[in-house]
């Protein structure tokens, strides 16, 4: 089995662009898996009763974050097993995640090695079109992201991140452009580089 990871700072439509690689791999009959992360932490985080939604899980203590991170990985790599080898299984997670004690790699040594990608990827997008994606989306709390200065800045940690997390586990790091208006362009972008 082949596992890409698709990171982007919130707002910059990996939903969008992981449910358009989910059709198009639907039609070409490939097995394939899309886990969210953030889904796994979450339950995890529910059951410990250290958050009650997903957003609070970026201002929980470091430690914490880390144990959730750990369970997360252990978790997405049995389920991404049962693919076979030619199913590929994509993690949906951010390559860096903004928090109050600063910058928290999202895949640091102990979990990039466990979840061990082909490829990291970096979906990216304009600073403003990611603050107006943001302003859409009412279902998510993400005051500490709607600054272009600050997503600028997340967009720079997280390739560094990025590189740094490919460097442990020898992965390419790709990074794909989510075009406004047609996340198709992406998504084939993306299933092209996994084969």
């Amino acid at each position: 089995m082949k596992i890409g990871i698709v990171t982007g700072i919130p707002g910059v439509g990996k939903t969008t662009v992981l449910s358009k690689v989910s059709e198009i791999l639907k039609e070409n009959k490939v097995r394939f898996k899309i886990m969210n992360y953030g889904d796994y932490m979450l339950n995890s985080a529910l059951q410990g009763q250290y958050v009650s939604n997903r957003d609070e899980m970026r201002k929980l203590p470091l430690s914490t974050q880390r144990e959730l991170q750990l369970i997360a990985a252990k978790k997405i790599v049995e389920e991404s097993i049962t693919l076979g080898e030619e199913g590929i299984a994509f993690v949906d997670t951010h390559a860096i995640i903004k928090t109050p004690s600063g910058y928290l790699p999202g895949l640091p040594k102990h979990i990039v090695e466990i979840l061990s990608p082909r490829v990291i990827f970096l979906l990216e997008s304009d600073p403003q079109n990611i603050i107006n994606r943001q302003s859409k989306d009412r279902e998510r709390i993400r005051s500490d992201y709607n600054d272009i200065n600050v997503i600028s800045e997340t967009m720079d940690f997280a390739r560094y991140a990025a590189v740094a997390s490919a460097v442990l586990v020898g992965a390419s790091v790709k990074v794909v452009n989510n075009r406004e208006g047609d996340p198709s362009i992406a998504a084939k972008e993306i299933i092209s580089s996994m084969s």
